[in-house]
Formats: structure tokens, C-alpha cells, sequence
């Protein structure tokens, strides 16, 4: 596997309000899918590609991650005054982060196959691209609901619509985060910038993924990861 040198940033920080009541008593990347935190789930992809410096957001009930990360070489950025949203809270911790490009990760996801934080490295090319989403063809989703996100060109151009979903792992520049005034803000506005210019990209996973939104989903990313 190739080694990875790109931090890495885990999203942590949302209210998980698709997952009550399981996160009435916790933050969704602390519920357990087969035995392990979704959080851990996670953290083992970015070690297991090499990333690094790993830093990991937190909002609802973010004193949980703090007390499930202590001891371990992890920096966590607090929202806790303001919920950011992953382009706001991406830029807040681009200070931990160092320089790019940054890989991002979602905790609410589970993967069977190739690591996907490698295979984004492995093709990445920083002379044309400014972002590099992993993608997953819809009809190979497990627990989605509704359509899929994106599609690509010929060249692997991101292009919106298709039936292609974002698998909730990238790796971008973040440089142009600096020219969106909001606070609050979703990372589909940097997209948006990257797609006019013609810098977005997309690559296909060729593994298994489940979207862990709901509780009723838990079951089917257990199968899958069993082998079912």
C-alpha cells in the first residue's frame, strides 16, 4: 500500500438527529457497528494509509470524543461555541492541520475492499486537481437513500447529477476556502469553485460501502462487512 503523507481531517462534529434515538446518550461517531466505534472505524482507515497530522472535529457532546481520543496522538478542533458545518470546520482547522492538500473523511460510513484514504493518494495529481472525491456507483451503495451526486467526463472531471454518490472521503486543496465569506458553511461551496474551474475530480471505488444514516442500516453495514 502507498503511504500516505496528507493530513487528515474526521468529521465528528454533527448532531447525528438521522440516528436517534441511538445518539439521544452519545455522538454518532461513538455508536458501535460490529463491535467498533464508528469513530475507530475511521481512525483505522487513516492510520492504515499512513495519514498524518489526524485531527478530528467535535460539537454534540464533544467532551465523549475528547475522553474516547485522550492519549492518542490526535488533535481535536472544539466547535462548541458554533456548529460550522464541514466547510467552516474545515478551514477552522486548517491551523492543525498544516499544509495541504488535506485529506477529509467521514466517520459515518464503513468500506469492504481497497483502503479508500490510499487510493485517493495513490491518484492524486495536485498539478490538475484541486479536489479528488472518492465516488461509489449507486446501484453498489448499501443503506442509501435517494439519488446519487455526481458524475465524471471522460478525463474524471466532476460534473453534478448522475449516478455516482460521494463515499464521504476526499482529498483537496483547501487554498480557496479563503474566498467564502460565511461562517457556516458546507464544503459543496468549495466543490462548486473547483468544478467551474474545471479542477474537481472524481475516482470509483471498487469495494463494498454503506451509508450508516439511520439505525435501521446498522444491520446491513454488519452484513457487509461479514461478508453478506
Amino acid at each position: 500500500m502507498q503511504r500516505l503523507t496528507a493530513p487528515l481531517m474526521l468529521f465528528a462534529a454533527g448532531l447525528g438527529t438521522r440516528m436517534r434515538p441511538l445518539t439521544d446518550d452519545r455522538p454518532k461517531p461513538l455508536i458501535e457497528v460490529g463491535g467498533q466505534t464508528l469513530l475507530d472505524r475511521a481512525l483505522f482507515v487513516a492510520r492504515e494509509a499512513g495519514a498524518g497530522p489526524i485531527v478530528v472535529n467535535s460539537h454534540y457532546k464533544g467532551q465523549m470524543i475528547a475522553d474516547h481520543l485522550a492519549g492518542q496522538d490526535i488533535a481535536i478542533s472544539d466547535e462548541a461555541d458554533l456548529l460550522l458545518d464541514t466547510g467552516g470546520g474545515l478551514r477552522k482547522a486548517l491551523p492543525l492541520l498544516g499544509e495541504g492538500p488535506v485529506v477529509t473523511l467521514n466517520p459515518d460510513v464503513v468500506w469492504r475492499g481497497a483502503n479508500p484514504v490510499a487510493a485517493l493518494h495513490a491518484a492524486w495529481d495536485g498539478a490538475r486537481m484541486d479536489a479528488l472525491l472518492m465516488l461509489v456507483p449507486l446501484a453498489q451503495t448499501t443503506g442509501r437513500v435517494g439519488g446519487g451526486d455526481f458524475s465524471t467526463d471522460d478525463a474524471g472531471r466532476l460534473m453534478r447529477k448522475g449516478d455516482l454518490v460521494y463515499g464521504g472521503v476526499q482529498m483537496l486543496n483547501p487554498a480557496r476556502l479563503a474566498e467564502i465569506p460565511d461562517q457556516v458553511f458546507s464544503l459543496n461551496k468549495l466543490w462548486d469553485l473547483q468544478i467551474a474551474a474545471g479542477r474537481a475530480f472524481g475516482t470509483v471505488y471498487g469495494g463494498q460501502w454503506c451509508d450508516l444514516g439511520r439505525p435501521e442500516t446498522i444491520p446491513l453495514a454488519e452484513a457487509m462487512l461479514n461478508g453478506g
